[in-house]
């Protein structure tokens, strides 16, 4: 059966792989789009986790979920927290993820930074991936700085202890209010001062700034820009190419068009 949805954007699709296939050094930006696609809601937004106005205890999720929050009252961040790891459960990288990993082994200069907290990117193959906001699957403790790395936190008690000095454990994932941590950022930096001749953002709305920079920024010098995401943003009029598509199709299209099929042997640092 024909996919009319990829039928529709060939052309478009098309031309991003013609940009891709001339790319040295490429940045790819990914937000909470690119593991929806693996069925995980995101915060907020029709069908998100936490669509209405108020938690079930009456707070926006963004103070239930604040660094201040959690100094004051863990338990209360950790049943926030426990409830987005139980929703990441049982769910997989998608074709979006391998899509990238392939890209990464084929070409070599790509450089993953996501907002997303799944670790789905290193499950599916990538290797330089910054995790700007940390990952849930790394928990540290607030008190002896130990980590301890767990699948899930299934079996868990919430909040649960540190088994070596009995502090408090809290995932070592960014909570509102608090800084990005700076071994991220320094990476990061030093990433966009090579500057990137193809920045692609993935299923993000661009809503933080370090996020809408590189982009801006690369348009800025005359660099290409790619956006996948089926809706608008406020990049969408300013890139070279927006592809209005899901991630986990438009990735493996984008791939092909631009000739990095799984067979190809490609490698464009020669």
């Amino acid at each position: 059966m024909m996919n009319t949805t990829l039928n529709h954007h060939t052309g478009p699709v098309e031309a991003a792989g013609r940009l891709l296939s001339t790319a040295r050094r490429i940045l790819i930006i990914t937000g909470a789009g690119l593991s929806a696609d693996s069925g995980l809601p995101t915060y907020r937004g029709v069908g998100g986790l936490y669509e209405g106005a108020l938690t079930d205890i009456g707070l926006p999720i963004e103070q239930a979920l604040s660094g201040a929050m959690f100094e004051k009252r863990p338990d209360i961040a950790w049943h926030y927290l426990s409830q987005i790891e139980a929703s990441c459960r049982g769910a997989h990288p998608n074709a979006g993820h391998y899509a990238i990993a392939r890209l990464e082994a084929l070409h070599g200069q790509v450089t993953v930074v996501t907002q997303n907290v799944d670790g789905f990117h290193l499950l599916a193959g990538s290797c330089n991936v910054i995790e700007m906001h940390g990952t849930l699957r790394r928990l540290l403790c607030v008190d002896c700085r130990r980590v301890r790395r767990v699948e899930s936190y299934a079996g868990l008690s919430i909040p649960p202890a540190c088994p070596h000095c009995g502090g408090i454990l809290r995932p070592d994932v960014v909570l509102f209010g608090e800084h990005l941590p700076s071994q991220a950022l320094h990476r990061f930096e030093a990433v966009l001062a090579t500057e990137p001749d193809l920045v692609i953002s993935v299923g993000t709305g661009s809503s933080f700034p370090y996020i809408a920079g590189p982009v801006l920024a690369a348009a800025a010098r005359g660099a290409a820009t790619i956006e996948i995401n089926p809706g608008e943003t406020h990049l969408s009029e300013l890139v070279t190419i927006h592809l209005r598509m899901r991630a986990a199709e438009a990735l493996p299209a984008l791939l092909d068009a631009a000739g990095y099929s799984l067979d190809s042997g490609r490698d464009a640092r020669g």
